[in-house]
């Protein structure tokens, strides 16, 4: 039965710099690259190919030794120029220098109707050799799923609230049928139900009208009222033991392709934000995609930070990285490599805050844009207990003694305080209105690895 949650704890950053619904032509990234940092828990990846071979899109290029079922596969078809490894031969990424015309690997296609009498066997199969796979994420600890493995439910967030977040009815237009084909897939997958959330405070994108088999969720409030793990928090709480899978729209839409068209098609619009961009538009390319063409010429000033995704969770790349594989956003903002004497408290129009008393004159005129940079305006000092972390996170637990927990290494605390229901994107607003400076993400992250390996 579908429900409507109303949220009142959270954040929204407004900030300067959101796409406008305009696919722009870009010349099209002539590297690829597929970076094992994008995949949390690939611990033990196995190379597959070597300099001067060539691929096509769905080849396998490398697998995790820990899930070797699980195939990652080439985005596009090309030639492997690069085998990029770090200190004691670290695989960093796998660069692939882009045909003009990509070929694709061929999968067994399969009509709409045979998707309802498909084995779950073979539907796993399929998804875990084409390369598709690393799109199902599984909670507790956000690493890609085990094909093993059935979850009690799977859930889907439709939308996002994060800054300058991309309009998914946009990035998804004319998929319809693909996205149907993904949510029959996946309901053969899961031991229960295939839960979507949307946005209780607009109207839902076309793609997301007339769907079967899902349960349909709307969610209303602030930021982060679009992230999954709330979703799941409201919903179908995880608990020691439980295990539950979540798939973006974008991956939901890549399965129904490649069951319906029998290829692994990579191909994405993006989102190009962030105040620093002269053109704020959307642009296809495809995934691992190198961002020079999106970035160069297309930014107001020299100083500025890429980043792959948004400002809470994304990462920061040069002017010559690679999209990351989860990622439908490229955001850029002013660096903030500099020293702003009293910054912190000289009062201002141009400063967003959560804290009144610093950003007062921005509640005054809530809708206003802000420009903002990477400046943190001071660096971790003691761990101030403010009570914010609690407003901004509409969940059942208390961030604040979850994170000292961690910081303590105290498993049983950790437990019982929720570290099964986050990952590092359910608290990034706290680090956002933290006081205190602390690196809270990469603290969760340390958490979950506890936790995981104990």
């Amino acid at each position: 039965m579908s429900k409507t949650i109303k949220l009142k704890k959270g954040f929204d950053i407004n900030l300067a710099g959101k796409a406008k619904k305009e696919l722009v032509a870009f010349k099209p990234a002539q590297t690829f690259a597929i970076k094992p940092t994008d995949f949390i828990g690939l611990a033990r990846p196995k190379v597959l190919v070597n300099e001067g071979d060539t691929v096509k899109a769905g080849t396998p290029i490398l697998f995790d030794k820990a899930l070797e079922k699980v195939m990652y596969t080439s985005p596009v078809s090309g030639e492997i120029v690069e085998v990029k490894r770090g200190e004691k031969r670290k695989l960093l990424e796998i660069k692939i220098l882009a045909d003009k015309e990509i070929s694709f690997e061929t999968f067994k296609k399969h009509q709409t109707a045979d998707l309802k009498s498909i084995s779950r066997e073979a539907a796993v199969e399929l998804i875990a050799k084409s390369g598709v796979w690393p799109q199902i994420i599984q909670r507790p600890f956000g690493v890609v799923a085990n094909p093993d493995d059935t979850p009690k439910s799977i859930f889907i967030s439709g939308f996002d609230t994060a800054p300058l977040a991309p309009d998914y009815g946009f990035l998804l237009l004319g998929q319809e049928k693909y996205f149907q084909a993904g949510i029959d897939v996946l309901k053969k997958l899961s031991g229960g139900k295939v839960f979507l959330g949307l946005n209780g405070n607009e109207s839902s994108p076309e793609i997301y009208n007339n769907l079967q088999g899902v349960e349909i969720n709307q969610f209303t409030g602030p930021h982060p009222a679009g992230n999954v793990g709330v979703h799941i928090h409201h919903l179908d709480p995880i608990g020691k033991g439980d295990l539950v899978w979540t798939v973006n729209p974008f991956g939901v839409a890549q399965i129904g392709k490649l069951f319906l068209d029998g290829k692994y098609d990579a191909s994405k619009i993006v989102a190009i934000t962030g105040s620093e961009a002269k053109q704020a538009v959307y642009a296809k390319t495809y995934s691992g995609a190198c961002v020079d063409t999106m970035v160069e010429g297309n930014t107001k000033m020299d100083n500025v930070r890429v980043i792959s995704g948004n400002v809470l969770s994304g990462e920061r790349i040069n002017r010559d990285g690679y999209l990351g594989f989860y990622h439908n956003q490229i955001t850029m903002i002013p660096e903030g490599d500099y020293y702003e004497f009293l910054g912190w408290i000289k009062p201002t129009m141009n400063k967003l805050s959560y804290h009144r008393a610093l950003g007062l004159f921005s509640f005054l005129n809530p809708k206003k844009e802000f420009v903002l940079d990477s400046n943190s305006r001071g660096e971790e000092r003691a761990f101030v207990e403010t009570g914010v972390f609690e407003s901004v996170t509409p969940m059942d637990i208390l961030p604040v003694y979850l994170l000292k927990a961690i910081m303590a290494e105290d498993y049983d605390d950790m437990e019982e305080l929720g570290i099964y229901e986050v990952i590092e994107e359910d608290l990034a607003l706290c680090e956002f209105v933290d006081v205190s400076k602390h690196p809270v993400q990469q603290i969760v992250r340390k958490g979950i690895e506890l936790i995981q390996f104990s």
